[in-house]
């Protein structure tokens, strides 16, 4: 099961779980893109592919989705934590509504998701989880305070999960992309002149990315940092003294909000 599969690294990863011969549940608000997608993925790999919208930020839609799945008999092996937000600016410019819808679908929703379906992979002794944060999970990066803040969380849990699970049959991979060429990018892009000036080398193709995290989920690793210059950053990133790491991000983010 794949959240936030209609497009971006969620509909990447789709095509390549698709392409192993995974049958698939494509999960996300857009109903009608969803089911062009599942159409287009079963005739294409010969895979079944259901498509069910929801929107995971809302109470009570985790445990709807679970019941819709029971009543069609499908049992997840494999989930996929792809649905998330991102609102770029000064936090204290930014709403309380979109600093709470960042926070209800990046950190709740997936919360939910894991709650309801991880002890069913344990009781089976079999499972694998692909948990999309960001590199933003690594460091405090001004202009981008809560979303960085929702990713560290999906970073530490993942974790968390991973060790705690280790043993049992099931793994845990959190997949850490950069910034990356999606639908997401480009409508924070069309908010934020800053982001508009981003020089092309910093920005990943989407396929490449969610390629890199099909394979570490079916690897069973742990942590996934696609590109060679984000692979640096998050290294560099946790060597640096945390004092220092706040004022060298601070300036840089100074200078492009």
């Amino acid at each position: 099961m794949i959240t936030g599969a209609s497009s971006g690294i969620g509909e990447s990863l789709a095509r390549c779980f698709a392409r192993a011969g995974h049958c698939l549940v494509l999960v996300a608000r857009s109903s009608e893109k969803l089911k062009a997608l599942a159409l287009a993925l079963a005739g294409e790999y010969g895979v079944r592919a259901v498509a069910l919208p929801a929107d995971l930020s809302q109470p009570g839609a985790v445990p709807a989705l679970a019941a819709r799945l029971r009543r069609r008999h499908l049992t997840i092996d494999v989930l996929v934590n792809n649905a998330g937000v991102l609102a770029h600016g000064p936090f204290v410019e930014m709403t309380a509504q979109h600093q709470q819808q960042m926070i209800d679908l990046n950190v709740s929703g997936l919360t939910a998701m894991l709650s309801q379906f991880v002890p069913g992979m344990v009781a089976r002794g079999r499972g694998r989880i692909l948990n999309v944060a960001s590199i933003a999970a690594f460091q405090p990066v001004p202009s981008l305070a809560t979303y960085a803040a929702t990713k560290a969380y999906v970073l530490s849990l993942s974790e968390s999960l991973a060790e705690e699970l280790r043993g049992s049959g099931v793994t845990v991979t959190v997949l850490c992309p950069g910034i990356t060429a999606t639908p997401m990018l480009s409508s924070a892009v069309e908010a934020s002149a800053a982001l508009a000036r981003l020089p092309g080398f910093l920005i990943g193709d989407v396929d490449a990315v969610a390629a890199e995290g099909f394979q570490a989920c079916m690897d069973g690793e742990v942590i996934r940092v696609p590109g060679a210059l984000n692979q640096a950053a998050t290294l560099a990133g946790r060597a640096t003294p945390k004092w220092l790491l706040r004022r060298i991000v601070g300036a840089i983010g100074r200078t492009t909000i």
